[in-house]
C-alpha cells in the first residue's frame, strides 16, 4: 500500500510544478502592451502647438477602436481626422490655429491581445500657431464645432468592416491548463483503480492457499495406521 501512496503523491507533485511552470511561462506571453514614450514628451514646453501628437507603445496596436483627444485649456477640442497607426505608433493630427497654452492628450488604442488600453500626457505651447491659410476669415465654422454628417469625428478610427474578433489571438495558456487538469484527473483515476484491484485479490487469512485442498480427519488417521 504505501508504494502505491508515495507514487500517487509522486504524481501529484509532478503535475503540480508542470502547472505551475506552463501558467508562469504564458503570463508573460498574456500581458497587456504599454506606451513607451509620447510625442511630445509628458509636460514638454513648446513653442507653438504641433502639427500632430503620437504615442509610441510596445507591440503594435490593432487598428480598430483608436481615438485622440487633443484639448487646449479652454476644452476646445484640436485633433483632426482619424487616428494613424504605423507599426507600433499611433499618431494624431491637430488641427492649425491653436491658441497659446495648455494641452491634455487623452488616447485610446487596442493593444495587440485585444484588450483596450489608454492614457493621458500634457504638453505646454508657448505662442499660438498660425491659422491654415485655406480656411475662410468668415467661416462660421467654430474651432469646436460639432462635425457635420459624413465627417469622420476628429480623433476616432474608423471600423472596419471585418469583425473585430478575427484579430483576436488565441490563448494557448487555457488550453495548457485545461490539458494538465485533464492528465491530472486521468492519472489519478488510473491510480486509483490500481489500488483497488490491489485491494481486491490480497487472500484473506481464513482463505486456503492455491494450489491444494485442506487435509480432511481421514486422510491424517490413514497416515498415523501407517
Amino acid at each position: 500500500m504505501r508504494p502505491v501512496r508515495r507514487q500517487l503523491l509522486s504524481v501529484m507533485l509532478g503535475l503540480f510544478i508542470l502547472a505551475a511552470a506552463t501558467l508562469g511561462l504564458a503570463a508573460p506571453a498574456s500581458a497587456h502592451d504599454a506606451a513607451e514614450s509620447t510625442s511630445p514628451a509628458q509636460g514638454a514646453s513648446l513653442a507653438a502647438p504641433p502639427g500632430e501628437v503620437s504615442v509610441t507603445f510596445s507591440n503594435p496596436p490593432l487598428g480598430i477602436g483608436s481615438s485622440f483627444s487633443v484639448k487646449d485649456a479652454s476644452g476646445t477640442e484640436w485633433a483632426d481626422g482619424s487616428v494613424r497607426i504605423v507599426d507600433n505608433v499611433a499618431t494624431q493630427k491637430l488641427r492649425s490655429g491653436g491658441p497659446a497654452g495648455a494641452y491634455t492628450v487623452a488616447w485610446r488604442v487596442v493593444s495587440s491581445d485585444s484588450h483596450p488600453i489608454e492614457g493621458t500626457f500634457t504638453f505646454t505651447a508657448a505662442s499660438g500657431s498660425a491659422p491654415s491659410g485655406t480656411a475662410a476669415s468668415g467661416s462660421p465654422t467654430t474651432a469646436g464645432a460639432v462635425p457635420a454628417i459624413g465627417t469622420a469625428k476628429p480623433g476616432v478610427t474608423e471600423e472596419p468592416s471585418a469583425p473585430a474578433a478575427a484579430g483576436e489571438p488565441f490563448q494557448w495558456s487555457i488550453v495548457l491548463f485545461a490539458a494538465v487538469a485533464v492528465g491530472l484527473l486521468v492519472t489519478l483515476g488510473v491510480l486509483a483503480r490500481r489500488r483497488l484491484s490491489g485491494d481486491g485479490d490480497m487472500p484473506d487469512d481464513g482463505d486456503v492457499p492455491e494450489g491444494g485442498d485442506a487435509p480432511d480427519g481421514g486422510d491424517l488417521a490413514d497416515e498415523a495406521r501407517q
